[in-house]
């Protein structure tokens, strides 16, 4: 088996009792990298430090990785403008971060009848956060329900005005 060395230096092809001697000798591990190539490639290092630096990296990555997820927005057909406002304000900033959003705009009472507002008031947020929509408005009982995701060009466009 070709050895390699805790550095990454090929200490050249060994036998299988003399490359597991000479890890133990130097207190490492002996790890078969690539089992299928001729002769099988081993290294020497230490797995438990290995399996540690491999379980960190894969935190990093899952703690950095929450683009697809959903927040949710609620409001209702009355809801004023200046509470929409900073709803957008709000929605910039989680899509800015990756979030996908759900519009939730829920309907008491006579509110029903008027359910062309609570359409009106998904396209307005639409339009003033310059975001797509993922998934139309869908009636669920009393509620209207959508997703918007990022428009990236318009995003590409802010980024750019944002520099100069």
């Amino acid at each position: 088996m070709l050895l390699i060395d805790e550095t990454g230096k090929s200490l050249g092809v060994k036998k299988t009792s003399e490359a597991i001697q000479a890890t133990f000798d130097k207190g490492y591990d002996l790890v078969e990298i690539g089992p299928n190539s001729s002769p099988a490639v081993c290294r020497m290092l230490d797995f438990g430090k290995y399996m540690y630096e491999l379980e960190k990296k894969q935190q990093k990555s899952k703690a950095k990785s929450h683009f697809g997820e959903v927040k949710e927005i609620r409001f209702t057909p009355q809801t004023g403008e200046h509470d929409l406002n900073t709803k957008i304000e709000r929605i910039k900033k989680f899509i800015s971060e990756g979030y996908k959003i759900r519009l939730t705009v829920k309907m008491k009472g006579r509110e029903n009848i008027y359910s062309q507002r609570a359409l009106e008031q998904i396209k307005k947020i639409k339009e003033n956060a310059q975001l797509k929509l993922e998934q139309e408005p869908v009636r669920l009982g009393n509620r209207f329900t959508c997703i918007l995701v990022a428009d990236k060009e318009s995003y590409a466009k802010d980024k750019d005005k944002k520099i100069d």
